[in-house]
C-alpha cells in the first residue's frame, strides 16, 4: 500500500492525478483488476474481522486503501474500471445491490456487512448460498437464490461510495456491473425460471443508470459466450434496446469474455448500446466478423488483445496487427485485456527467485497494464512508438538437459490405448473385497487443518532455521496425531493429513521438472481463499517419488487403509498457468505419465487405496456444447493414463468439487474410478439423481459436510443428507465424507463435525 505521513502525524493517502495527455484516436483500458492486495491485505483484514479481532471500521479502512492502490496502478490508462472491489464476490455484491437477500438471512437480525458474510459463509445454523465455478476459471462465485416472489430494489450504497472516493482522488471511473442476463442465468430458483424476472430487474438497472453521474457504464455479460436459445437472444435484444433508449443515461459498454459470443454478437451490435468489449485472445476468429458488421462502424469496440487469464507476455506484433485491422472498421477502438485481470497475480517484478529465463517471458497484472498502454501509444502516435516485437512472449523455456526433454516427448509418442485401461470394474471389485470395508464407508477427502505451527515449520525449513531431520520429525508427529484422531473418531479409511503440502497443485509442481513456482503470485479463488498457481513452462517429468515416504509412514501406524493422495493431470493444468505453444492434451499426458509413475510406486509400497483428485474436470469444460466431446475425450484419457497401471486390487478414488456436475456425467463415468467423491452438501445431493439416471454403478461419496463454511453441521443434519442419498443410491455404492479437504478449517470445527459425521453414519447403518 502507498501512504504518506503529513506534518500533523496523520497517515493519509496522496491524491491521484490522471496524467495529462492529448486526446488520442485509440484509448486504453482494462476490464477489471485484482482486489486482494499485492500482499493479500484484504484476506488478512477480512479474516481478522471474522475472528472478532478487528471491527468494521478497520476493515473498511483497508478496503479504502486497496481501492486507492488499484486506481494508482491503473492511472496510466485512459479509462479506469470501477466497482471491481469486493469483500467476497462480485455476484454476491449484486445480490446486495438488488436487495435480493434470501429470507433466511434477513431474519438473522445482523448488520448489513454481517448479513453479506452470512450469505457467503453461513451463520447460526443457516446454510450459505451455493458456491460454484465462474465459467471455466478457478474463481468461485456465490449463486443468487431467487423465486417468483422476488422483488428487486435498488441498494447502490457501495457503488456510490466508491465513485465518490475516486472523485475525491481525482479519478473518473467506468463502473462495472454484472449484466442482467448473466446475473439471472447464473442464479437458481425453486419455483420459476430466473429469466422470468428479467423485466423487473432491467427496470432496476434503468433506475441505477439514472443515478450515476459517469460517462460510461460497463455491463459484463460472459454468459453470452455459452450456447444461448433464441428466446434468450431475444431477451438480450429487448434488454439492451430498453436500456439504450433511456433519455438520460451514461454510454453503455457490454463486455463478453472467455470466448466467442457467436450469434449474440450481431444481436448486441444491432442494439443501441454504445460499445462492445470482446475477447480476441480466446476467440481471434471474431476479427473478420467484427469488421463485417456495419453497425459497429458507429460504436466503440474494446479489443481484448492482452490475455487476462494467462501470464505470458503478449506477442506485441500480433496484437498490433489485430488492432490495426479493426481501426478502419469500427467507430472507435480501445485496447484492453481480454477479461478482468482478477485471474492473474499483481506483479512479476517482485519474483526475484524465478529463473530469469522464465521471468523474462511473464507479465502479471501490472505488466499487462503496461502492455495495454504501450499498444495504445503505438496505435495513436503518428511518429510511431519503439515497440520491440522480438521480445520473448510465451512458449516453453528449454531445460538444460535436452536428453531428458527428448525422453519425455518420446514417451508421450509411445502411449498405446491399453495404457489407459484397467481390469473390468467387476474384476476390480472382487479383488478389492479383501479391504474389508463396511457399508457406508467413512473417509475424508485428504487434507487436515493447516495450523500456524505447520506453516511455520515449512517456513523455517525454507529459511534454513531448521534442518531436514527436524522438519521430518515434526511432520511425522503431525501425521501420527492425525492418524490417531481419525481412529478415535471411528473413520474407516484414513488419510495422512498432508501436513507437508502447501497446496494440492504447488506441492507437486515443486517436485516436477517443467514447472516453476512463485513467491508472491497470489490469485483469489473465492472470498479470502488465495492460491499461487504454478507456471508450467516446459516438458514435464518426475525426477523421484513425491508422496511415497509420507504415505507409507502413515500406513505403518494403523491397520486401517490409508489413502495415497495425488492431484490429477487436468487439475494440475487448470490450476496452473500453462504453456500455450502445444495442445493442452499433450501437456496433460506428460503430467499423467509422471503421476502414473507415482501410482506405481505407491502400489509397490503396499498402498491399497490411491486417490487422484480431479476437482477441475468440470472447470475446464468448454463453454460451447460442440467443443465438449473432444475435451472430455482427452481429459478423461489423461486421468486413465495416470491410473491405468494400478493393479486390480488397488482401489482408485477421485474427487470433484464445487461445480455443476450434470454437464460432465459421462466424463465422471468415463474416469472409471472405483470411488468418486463429490461436493453435494450445499446443493442437497442433487447430483445423485443425475448419476442414477446415467446408470452410474461404481462407488460414490456425496459430501455431507460443507467445509467451506465455519458451521459445524449436526449429526441430525448429516443423517438427513445420508438418507436423502440412499433414496437414489444403493448403500453398497455409497461412501460418507466431507465435501472437500479440511485444510482451511480449524480443529475446533473439524473434530466435532467429523464426530457428527461418524455418529450419523452409525445411526443410519443400524437401520440397514
Amino acid at each position: 500500500m502507498v501512504s504518506w505521513e503529513d506534518p500533523t502525524g496523520v497517515i493519509a493517502t496522496p491524491p491521484i492525478h490522471r496524467h495529462a495527455r492529448e486526446e488520442r484516436d485509440v484509448n486504453t483500458t482494462v476490464l477489471g483488476y485484482p482486489r486482494i492486495g499485492a500482499a493479500r491485505e484484504l484476506k488478512q483484514a477480512v479474516e481478522k474481522y471474522w475472528s472478532g479481532s478487528t471491527d468494521a471500521a478497520d476493515l473498511e479502512a483497508t478496503a479504502r486503501q486497496l481501492r486507492a492502490d488499484t486506481w494508482r496502478d491503473l492511472a496510466g490508462l485512459d479509462v479506469i474500471p470501477g466497482n471491481t472491489f469486493s469483500y467476497y464476490d462480485q455476484m454476491l455484491d449484486h445480490v446486495e445491490l438488488f436487495s435480493a437477500v434470501p429470507e433466511r438471512f434477513r431474519g438473522l437480525g445482523l448488520s448489513g456487512l454481517d448479513t453479506y458474510f452470512a450469505m457467503a459463509r453461513g451463520r447460526d445454523g443457516v446454510v450459505p448460498l451455493e458456491l460454484t465455478k465462474w465459467f471455466d476459471t478457478n474463481y468461485h462465485y456465490l449463486v443468487p437464490e431467487l423465486d417468483k416472489s422476488t422483488v428487486f430494489r435498488l441498494n447502490p450504497a457501495k457503488l456510490v461510495t466508491e465513485l465518490a472516493e475516486a472523485r475525491d482522488l481525482g479519478v473518473a471511473l467506468r463502473p462495472v456491473l454484472i449484466g442482467p442476463l448473466t446475473f439471472l442465468l447464473l442464479s437458481k430458483s425453486p419455483d420459476c425460471e430466473p429469466l422470468s424476472l428479467l423485466d423487473q430487474l432491467v427496470d432496476v438497472y434503468a433506475e441505477l443508470l439514472g443515478q450515476l453521474d459517469v460517462d460510461w457504464v460497463q455491463f459484463d455479460e460472459p454468459a453470452l459466450v455459452q450456447d444461448r436459445t433464441p428466446a434468450e437472444l431475444d431477451a438480450l435484444r429487448r434488454t439492451y434496446d430498453k436500456l439504450a433508449a433511456l433519455t438520460d443515461r451514461p454510454r453503455l459498454l457490454v463486455a463478453t469474455y472467455f470466448g466467442d459470443p457467436g450469434p449474440a454478437l450481431p444481436v448486441l451490435a444491432s442494439t443501441g448500446v454504445d460499445g462492445l468489449a470482446l475477447d480476441l485472445v480466446s476467440a481471434p476468429g471474431m476479427v473478420p466478423r467484427i469488421a463485417a458488421l456495419p453497425s459497429l462502424q458507429r460504436k466503440t469496440v474494446v479489443a481484448g488483445v492482452v490475455d487476462g487469464r494467462n501470464v505470458w507476455r503478449t506477442p506485441l506484433g500480433d496484437a498490433l496487427s489485430t488492432c490495426a485491422t479493426l481501426l478502419g472498421s469500427v467507430g472507435r477502438l480501445e485496447v484492453s485485456t481480454s477479461c478482468s485481470l482478477l485471474h492473474v497475480p499483481y506483479d512479476v517484478e517482485v519474483e526475484d527467485e524465478l529463473d530469469p529465463r522464465v521471468r523474462e517471458r511473464l507479465a502479471f497484472a501490472r505488466q499487462k497494464v503496461d502492455e495495454v498502454v504501450l499498444l495504445g501509444r503505438a496505435l495513436s502516435s503518428a511518429e510511431g512508438v519503439d515497440v520491440d516485437l522480438t521480445t520473448p512472449a510465451g512458449g516453453p523455456v528449454k531445460e538444460s538437459d535436452l536428453a531428458r526433454e527428448q525422453a519425455v516427448r518420446e514417451r508421450v509418442a509411445a502411449i498405446h490405448p491399453e495404457d489407459r485401461q484397467r481390469a473390468s470394474y467387476d474384476e476390480r471389485r472382487e479383488a478389492q473385497q479383501s479391504l474389508g470395508l463396511p457399508l457406508l464407508t467413512t473417509t475424508t477427502i485428504g487434507s487436515f487443518p493447516q495450523t500456524a505451527d505447520l506453516r511455520r515449520t515449512r517456513a523455517d525449513l525454507r529459511a534454513g532455521r531448521i534442518d531436514e531431520a527436524t522438519y521430518d520429525e515434526r511432520m511425522r508427529a503431525e501425521i501420527a496425531d492425525v492418524i490417531r484422531l481419525q481412529e478415535n473418531l471411528g473413520l474407516d479409511v484414513l488419510v495422512h493429513g498432508e501436513p507437508e503440502r502447501n497446496d494440492m497443485v504447488q506441492y507437486f509442481a515443486e517436485r516436477l521438472d517443467g514447472y516453476a513456482t512463485t513467491r508472491l503470485g497470489w490469485v483469489q479463488s473465492y472470498g479470502s481463499r488465495c492460491v499461487r498457481p504454478p507456471i508450467l513452462y516446459g516438458e514435464v517429468s518426475r525426477p523421484t517419488a513425491m508422496t511415497v515416504p509420507w504415505t507409507s509412514y502413515a500406513q505403518s501406524l494403523t491397520i486401517r487403509p490409508v489413502k495415497g493422495m495425488l492431484t490429477g493431470p487436468v487439475t494440475m493444468l487448470a490450476w496452473s498457468f500453462v504453456r500455450d505453444d502445444q495442445p493442452l492434451q499433450v501437456t496433460a499426458d506428460q503430467v499423467a505419465l509422471a503421476l502414473r509413475d507415482e501410482v506405481a510406486d505407491l502400489a509397490e509400497a503396499g498402498i491399497r487405496i490411491i486417490q487422484v483428485d480431479e476437482p477441475a474436470l468440470r472447470e475446464l469444460l468448454p463453454l460451447r456444447e460442440a467443443d465438449r466431446k473432444a475435451y472430455l475425450d482427452w481429459s478423461v484419457g489423461a486421468f486413465r493414463l495416470a491410473t491405468g497401471g494400478a493393479p486390480a486390487s488397488v482401489q482408485v478414488h477421485t474427487h470433484l468439487c464445487y461445480s455443476e456436475f450434470g454437464a460432465v456425467i459421462t466424463g465422471i463415468d468415463g474416469l472409471d474410478a472405483d470411488v468418486t467423491t463429490i461436493e453435494a452438501a450445499r446443493s442437497r445431493m442433487e447430483v445423485l439423481a443425475d448419476l442414477a439416471s446415467a446408470g452410474f454403478r461404481r462407488g460414490v461419496g456425496p459430501g455431507v459436510y460443507d467445509i467451506h463454511s465455519p458451521r459445524v453441521p449436526s449429526a441430525e443434519e448429516m443423517t438427513a443428507l445420508i438418507r436423502s442419498a440412499l433414496a437414489t443410491t444403493p448403500a453398497e455404492q455409497l461412501w460418507i465424507n466431507p465435501d472437500c479437504g479440511l485444510k482451511t478449517r480449524s480443529y475446533a470445527e473439524v473434530e466435532p463435525a467429523l464426530r457428527n459425521l461418524a455418529t450419523a453414519t452409525q445411526q443410519v447403518r443400524a437401520t440397514l
